[in-house]
């Protein structure tokens, strides 16, 4: 179901000879998918006449730049940095009023604001405005007033919009549930009606786009009925419907939840229990599990508890989960299935399970020789996987026998996303020199850093894996980081370690696994094609690598020695040969 709100707004002067309170609501544009709602209601506060204003412009421009903000920034700091700007350029105000002479004129505002987003909810709150979320029935505050608690000084603000010249902003964020109702409200309604009665008079029916405008107009006339004497306004949102699950969510829960410790078999984590232990790294743990309400078996990947503080180490997992999801949500071919676990206890990620064996365990059974169309049609699904992540702008960086995994059920699928890079992925896995060396492309160790892996450096190494499959060799051999120089020789055909590998798959491999990156594919669409067409469209035979692109280096030493060999022989020619 994608993301659909009511909305009911109602704001009423009441008794007052001015409304001085505000509030709006804005989407995001058809087009901008995810981006959510931003809501916002203040009341404002000066002696003057001036209140209106301060309200009306610092709604204004919260809503009106919110979704202009670039779509990487985290949903508080967008908040952060726009009641930032806005206060500044109201306290500023203020300040010349003042130096004017004109001390009652200084216009203040209390600020509410609640962004919808994905499966997400976020509040930033300044002054005695208030947010509340009803939820099964049950109605919660979710900010607290920053007012004076004394019957004397109950209008007296200890935070405010335009104050000084910074302000401190309370922030909370929660997950969000279809079926959630969120109310903001002015002082003048939750300063007469209390929270029963706020409860009673939200839960209206929900089946008309109408309830929402139905129940804030049932709460503002109520506090006028019960004799608020400031002005009235009440914001409704009822959540019918929900976006898949952002990034951004995964990483709340991320700092939110807490890590579950060691599970043990028959340990029971919301409704599924353990039924063994795969994997402990020492970084995460991976168990097999069980869902109690389809007995279908799970993987569950958790952070060790050691890493259980960790913010880096919860932000590469949250950014695992949000990928798996990412690329699964359309066609799940090729890759395992992430599943949303809705009001999770704790942090963790749920995949599903498939028996079978990777292309690492088949590769090391004694005597394993795969048949050549098993290989093709193995490297047919992994080049339209990878194909489907690198249009996502995705890239894996560590393809290899050990991530590839042959289901019972026939399938081939792609595993491990954990060090993949989607230009929005954390800082500590973009900076980790990802993969496995005798399967990365040399240009990843050229110069001091080399060059960043990309959606190549995922075909090179799929062309090295299916070297490997066909011959049980690697192309250049094992690889360490230092040993470049195995990269001066051109691979050896597969055709001549097993002839019935046919020459024009030899041609297929070793352009993936060219020296040269120009001779190699350039997409996974490209590759796929070409293992296709097979002998019905052949590829041509690569040319050996010149010595110079080889090993230039070599090269140099070699024209030294020829130099050095000739400035010899001229000095022997001259010293010791007769002259007339």
């Amino acid at each position: 179901m994608s993301f659909e709100v009511n909305i009911g707004y109602t704001s009423a002067t009441g008794v007052r000879e001015h409304n001085e309170d505000f509030a709006a609501v804005v989407r995001a544009d058809a087009h901008e998918a995810g981006r959510g709602l931003i809501a916002a209601v203040a009341d404002g506060v000066s002696a003057g006449g001036l209140g209106r204003e301060a309200a009306q412009t610092t709604v204004m421009s919260l809503v009106q730049d919110f979704h202009a903000a670039p779509p990487t920034w985290e949903t508080t700091v967008v908040l952060d940095r726009l009641i930032g700007a806005q206060n500044a350029w109201l306290a500023d105000h203020n300040r010349r009023r003042s130096g004017a002479g004109n001390d009652r004129r200084a216009a203040l505002t209390t600020l509410t604001a609640l962004a919808l987003q994905g499966q997400t909810w976020t509040v930033a709150h300044v002054g005695d405005t208030r947010a509340w979320l009803l939820r099964g029935g049950e109605l919660q505050l979710l900010t607290q007033d920053h007012a004076l608690d004394h019957p004397d000084f109950r209008s007296q603000l200890t935070r405010a919009v335009g104050l000084d010249l910074t302000v401190r902003v309370d922030y909370l964020q929660g997950e969000l549930h279809a079926g959630d109702t969120f109310l903001l409200t002015c002082d003048g309604v939750h300063g007469v009606l209390k929270p029963d009665r706020l409860r009673a008079l939200l839960t209206t029916p929900t089946t008309t786009t109408a309830s929402a405008q139905t129940a804030s107009e049932a709460l503002v006339e109520a506090a006028l009925a019960a004799g608020s004497q400031d002005n009235v306004t009440a914001v409704v949102m009822q959540v019918m419907g929900l976006d898949p699950l952002r990034l951004e969510d995964t990483q709340v829960r991320a700092r939110q939840l807490p890590v579950p410790g060691r599970l043990k078999v028959g340990d029971a984590l919301d409704g599924y229990t353990i039924t063994a232990m795969v994997a402990d790294t020492g970084v995460h743990r991976l168990y097999q599990a069980r869902e109690t309400a389809t007995r279908a078996l799970v993987a569950i990947k958790t952070l060790h508890e050691s890493r259980a503080s960790d913010r880096e180490e919860q932000a590469m997992l949250a950014h695992e989960a949000w990928l798996g999801l990412r690329v699964t949500e359309r066609e799940g071919q090729g890759f395992v299935r992430v599943r949303e676990v809705r009001d999770p206890s704790a942090f963790y990620t749920v995949f599903d399970w498939h028996s079978g064996h990777t292309l690492e365990q088949q590769l090391a059974q004694p005597n394993h020789r795969s048949e050549v169309p098993d290989v093709v049609q193995g490297g047919l699904a992994f080049c339209r996987a990878l194909g489907r992540m690198h249009r996502l702008g995705v890239v894996h960086r560590d393809i290899k026998p050990g991530n590839l995994h042959l289901g019972d059920d026939g399938q081939w699928r792609v595993l491990d996303l954990g060090v993949a890079v989607s230009g929005r992925e954390p800082a500590a896995t973009r900076s980790l020199h990802a993969g496995t060396p005798s399967y990365m492309n040399p240009e990843q160790w050229q110069g001091d850093h080399g060059q960043p892996a990309d959606a190549g450096s995922d075909l090179f190494a799929l062309g090295v894996t299916l070297y490997q499959w066909l011959t049980g060799k690697l192309p250049y051999g094992e690889i360490e980081p230092w040993q470049t120089g195995r990269y001066r020789r051109d691979p050896t055909p597969p055709s001549r370690m097993r002839p019935d590998v046919p020459i024009w798959l030899d041609h297929v491999v070793l352009k993936a696994v060219a020296r040269d990156p120009r001779q190699r594919f350039e997409t996974a669409e490209e590759f796929a094609l070409a293992l296709e067409r097979g002998a019905s469209r052949p590829l041509n035979a690569l040319g050996s690598t010149p010595l110079a692109m080889r090993d230039p280096a070599l090269l140099w030493k070699a024209a030294c020695l020829v130099s050095l060999g000739f400035n010899v022989l001229l000095v022997i020619w001259l010293l010791f040969l007769p002259t007339r």
